[in-house]
């Protein structure tokens, strides 16, 4: 089993911190992260609602130049929403734009 798939299974289950955990032994493992393991720890914060930790997974994710998607910018816009943070979700929308990632 993989770690994306562990981190995955994690976010579909709503465990946030077990996600979290596995990110953590992924990097002091020097495994590589991908955009697809960071936007599945995003999604298990934003699921839930730890809003702050997903911004922060998303920032991290941002300036380690692995670049960003829509399924990213949705799950930061999500985290948003239910930490009641509408003026950050608007900020990530307007990054979407900015940065002009095709949107679905």
């Amino acid at each position: 089993m993989s770690f994306n798939a562990a981190i995955s299974a994690c976010e579909k289950g709503g465990k946030w911190e077990q996600a979290s955990d596995f990110l953590k032994l992924m990097h002091h493992s020097n495994f590589e992260l991908g955009m697809v393991t960071y936007s599945a720890a995003i999604s298990a914060c934003e699921k839930g609602e730890k809003w702050r930790r997903a911004l922060y997974l998303f920032h991290e994710l941002a300036q380690g130049g692995l670049g960003l998607d829509t399924i990213t910018f949705s799950a930061a816009i999500s985290a948003c929403e239910k930490g009641g943070e509408w003026e950050l979700a608007l900020q990530f929308f307007s990054m979407i734009v900015l940065s002009k990632i095709e949107l679905d």
